[in-house]
């Protein structure tokens, strides 16, 4: 499928590895200690991982022109939008395990870690195989649009975590203990390595973000195949995930219509796809930005309207939209 000229040169692939790479290791040093983080906290890092990931748009735009700074804003939005129906997820995870609230930055951390990891080798086998097999677009397309249908009207507001088949086969597979030790994922017991209840939450959070990059990764390569575009808006909008977590924990109730939302995306994403194979071919960039923005503003703002005599909720009581 046609895409942009541009192609990434090693230097850059290896720029922006080291620089994520590096942000991992600050933000693991800022929280060694398992504290328990405030709001406060949460928007401060937050405005920073927002600031860092709109600040490689300017780079980009600088360095290669608009329309290519453009393709990676228009994926950094729709990714940085899906990231919040991960939040609805991890809410309910962390409430049905009832995982203390010292040790959740220490799973949203490494769940992060394998989040990004699961992206990468779903960026490079999506994007080759849409370029080397154009039909496979119709089939992404139609999984995205699926997605969205079952997003608007099929959500529910409920999740068991210990139906995760990863779960299940680690319960087999380890031995595993029902209680917390701290902050550790494994303990000796009996002189036996044993698995905590944290790290079976950490299993929990990865076998759901595993399912849910599937569709993630498909919208951001319905607006581009590059993949060092679609790499780096993932990878900035997964890294600010844990900050929007503790940000948006206790508000989630209020986005009443941010699934309706996310599900327009999913099937605009899908049928962009779609089209891009077709005589009509893909859509301009501007266009697609326009979309996105303006989906998210709508959404929020009407959500926010029709619940603006809500007092914010326990995340226990969080309504979770499901994706598939």
């Amino acid at each position: 499928m046609n895409d942009l000229s541009f192609v990434a040169p090693p230097w850059a692939w290896a720029a922006l590895t080291v620089g994520i790479v590096a942000m991992l290791a600050i933000d693991l040093l800022m929280h060694r200690d398992n504290h328990e983080i405030s709001f406060r906290e949460a928007a401060i890092w937050s405005a920073v991982w927002i600031v860092i990931g709109l600040g490689f748009g300017v780079l980009l735009w600088l360095w290669q022109g608009p329309e290519v700074a453009a393709t990676y804003y228009a994926g950094y939005l729709i990714e940085k939008a899906l990231s919040v129906d991960n939040v609805f997820i991890f809410a309910m995870i962390f409430a049905a395990f009832s995982v203390p609230a010292a040790y959740q930055h220490k799973v949203l951390f490494w769940g992060v870690v394998g989040a990004l990891a699961f992206r990468v080798a779903f960026i490079f086998a999506g994007a080759s195989l849409l370029d080397a097999l154009s039909w496979t677009a119709f089939l992404l397309g139609a999984l995205l649009i699926y997605t969205a249908y079952r997003m608007a009207f099929h959500h529910s507001t409920d999740i068991d975590p210990e139906r995760n088949i990863l779960v299940r086969l680690v319960r087999r597979l380890l031995p595993t203990t029902p209680n917390y030790h701290g902050a550790r994922f494994f303990v000796r017991i009996d002189g036996r390595r044993t698995a905590t209840l944290l790290f079976v939450v950490l299993v929990a959070v990865e076998g759901t973000d595993l399912i849910f990059a599937i569709d993630s990764v498909a919208a951001v390569l319905a607006i581009t195949t590059n993949t060092y575009l679609v790499w780096a808006a993932n990878a900035f909008a997964v890294l600010g995930l844990r900050a929007l977590y503790f940000c948006l924990a206790g508000l989630l109730r209020r986005f009443v219509h941010l699934h309706y939302g996310l599900a327009f995306l999913l099937a605009f994403a899908g049928l962009k796809l779609i089209l891009a194979e077709t005589a009509v071919g893909k859509l301009p960039i501007p266009i697609t930005l326009g979309v996105i923005v303006a989906t998210l503003a709508v959404t929020i703002a009407t959500s926010l309207r029709s619940t603006r005599d809500q007092q914010p909720l326990d995340q226990s009581a969080t309504d979770v939209p499901t994706r598939a």
